[in-house]
């Protein structure tokens, strides 16, 4: 189900990696005290009172170099378009500044849902100095100090209070499938030389967040809906918008998804993102498959098997993943992935009867028994799937929290193999099981 999106925008050094960090209650923006300086994560999902929604700091798509001005007003323009809350962000020290105002206008004028959040609002002084602020006409300025947590709680409720409930997503026995990726990566000519084949088209639909389009298709009798094709197919208007665009796109079309196609960039390779876009498709539970697009222009000099050796060495953290070679140009490679997603698919369906599973956990123990922790045994006794889309496993056993993260990860792998979950992330927890009386 698709899940909200909350954008801060604000000008450079205001604040909103610290702010993002501290709403999320975990350090994964980098922060520094230079304007424009934000790497590594920059979305989060977080949960306040019942309601999930995403987080995402748009000052890691500002450059550090000339023209960072003009990247605020494209990234407050793209958030105007794509988040469903904006935090619009200012300090107290700074005060109303040029680009603040320009902000605070442009949200007015698109009648944007927004909330003006004022920073640095460290202590009761500083919030003598908040009435200044109501000179943006943007409403009632929220103090908040990202430094010292102080309001944030009471910022997150006033969130929670303005986020629109989406609508839930329409029960289909379809397989969705998200093709993503980096820009120019060729998801809209990969989808273009899936459904332009000869194959039946049922109908395009629109989707439940905002406007996107789905397309509902039979394949190998089978029915699939490829998740957003129209936002696939168009471009941003703004080209210094095009990172956060996607970004959101892509955090839209995983969450609404049963399995992500993830695009890889032949002629470039692997990059951090890519590997963001697995990571956070296997934390929502969702089934991966990786596709090498373009490898008609990839280095030939590269023999086939050491490039996927390579890319499977950057994907470590998910050896499991099912890996294709594909030309969208060209057509060649494009069913096979597709097909591959519904192998994912599934398998993440899948249910393990109890007597096999307890049958694979005897092998495993007459094989590999648990380790014993400070000369006391761990004793893992027997287990039980309790759920599907992910599959979910509980083990049961005597001091089984004392189970290093080692051998968790062994059982992992090893349920993996012995049951074809190939490209399907796993949720396995440990119990101790209750003790009988005598």
């Amino acid at each position: 189900m698709a899940k909200p999106i909350v954008a801060i925008v604000g000008r450079p050094n205001v604040g909103k990696s610290s702010l993002f960090n501290r709403l999320l209650r975990r350090r994964v923006a980098v922060v520094d005290d230079e304007p424009g300086v934000t790497r590594d994560r920059i979305y989060g999902e977080m949960e306040w009172r019942g309601k999930r929604f995403l987080l995402v700091d748009t000052g890691g798509f500002l450059p550090r170099a000339e023209g960072i001005e003009a990247a605020v007003r494209d990234q407050a323009l793209t958030a105007v378009e794509e988040a469903d809350l904006v935090l619009l962000l200012v300090d107290v020290e700074t005060g109303i500044t040029d680009l603040d105002a320009e902000l605070a206008r442009l949200l007015l004028r698109k009648g944007k849902n927004f909330l003006l959040v004022v920073n640095k609002v460290d202590d009761a002084r500083r919030e003598l100095d908040l009435g200044v602020f109501y000179g943006l006409g943007a409403g009632e300025p929220f103090p908040v100090s990202a430094l010292t947590g102080r309001y944030t709680g009471d910022l997150l409720d006033r969130m929670v209070e303005m986020l629109p409930d989406l609508p839930p997503e329409e029960p289909t026995e379809a397989v969705r499938l998200a093709v993503v990726g980096r820009p120019n990566v060729g998801k809209s000519s990969f989808v273009n030389a899936f459904l332009g084949k000869e194959r039946c088209l049922v109908h395009e639909r629109p989707g439940t967040t905002r406007d996107p389009v789905d397309t509902e298709v039979e394949f190998m009798g089978r029915k699939l809906v490829v998740v957003d094709t129209a936002g696939l197919r168009r471009k941003p208007r703004r080209v210094r918008g095009v990172e956060f665009y996607a970004l959101v796109r892509t955090l839209r079309s995983i969450d609404r998804c049963d399995v992500a196609l993830v695009l890889v960039d032949g002629p470039t390779g692997p990059t951090d993102t890519d590997k963001r876009t697995v990571s956070y498709a296997l934390e929502a539970g969702k089934g991966v498959v990786l596709a090498v697009n373009k490898w008609d222009l990839a280095p030939k000099e590269v023999p086939k098997e050491a490039y996927e050796d390579a890319v499977r060495a950057e994907f470590a953290f998910a050896s499991h993943l099912p890996l294709v070679f594909t030309s969208a140009l060209e057509g060649t490679g494009v069913e096979r992935a597709v097909e591959l997603a519904l192998k994912v698919a599934e398998a993440r369906s899948k249910r393990v009867p109890t007597s096999e599973l307890n049958e694979f956990l005897g092998e495993i123990r007459a094989r590999r028994p648990p380790p014993s922790v400070k000369g006391r045994p761990v004793n893992i006794m027997y287990v039980a799937q309790v759920g599907v889309r992910p599959p979910r496993f509980v083990f049961f056993g005597r001091r089984t929290k004392f189970l290093p993260e080692s051998y968790r990860r062994f059982l992992e792998n090893r349920l993996r193999e012995a049951f074809g979950f190939r490209g399907v992330p796993l949720r396995l927890s440990f119990r101790d099981a209750p003790r009988t009386k005598p």
